[in-house]
């Protein structure tokens, strides 16, 4: 179990290739004996960004602060407070901040790479979609 106030969680700058002014707090993961999902907190300045780029996982979001856009292929998509995002495996993406005030935002992701699943579908001669 664990109880913290975030703020004293350390806050990281973000050192990947193509990352500006953002920084990242993980607020839950495996060194708290969390077995399958980490909890993480960017935040973003005005005018930073997180890297372009694509994973097999999945992003589950919530906007806690400022306003931003997901920068993906098909364009950019406003998000602000109290916002909730989806972002599906395999999709090219980043997270800008739009805004004057810093974007805060929690990010949910798999401690571990998944397995991708691939289900037979029985009526057919290809493959399900997990259904």
């Amino acid at each position: 179990m664990k109880v913290v106030h975030y703020d004293e969680v350390e806050l990281e700058e973000v050192s990947v290739d193509g990352a500006k002014g953002a920084k990242i707090r993980w607020l839950i993961g495996p060194k708290d004996g969390a077995p399958n999902f980490a909890m993480r907190m960017f935040e973003i300045s005005p005018g930073g960004h997180t890297p372009y780029h694509q994973h097999e996982w999945e992003h589950e979001m919530y906007c806690l602060s400022g306003t931003g856009a997901i920068v993906t292929e098909r364009g950019e998509i406003a998000f602000a407070e109290n916002d909730i995002m989806y972002i599906n495996p395999s999709l090219m993406h980043s997270f800008k901040n739009t805004g004057e005030d810093t974007l805060k935002f929690l990010c949910l992701v798999p401690n571990e790479k998944p397995e991708v699943k691939k289900t037979l579908n029985p009526f057919a001669d290809e493959e399900a979609n997990n259904c």
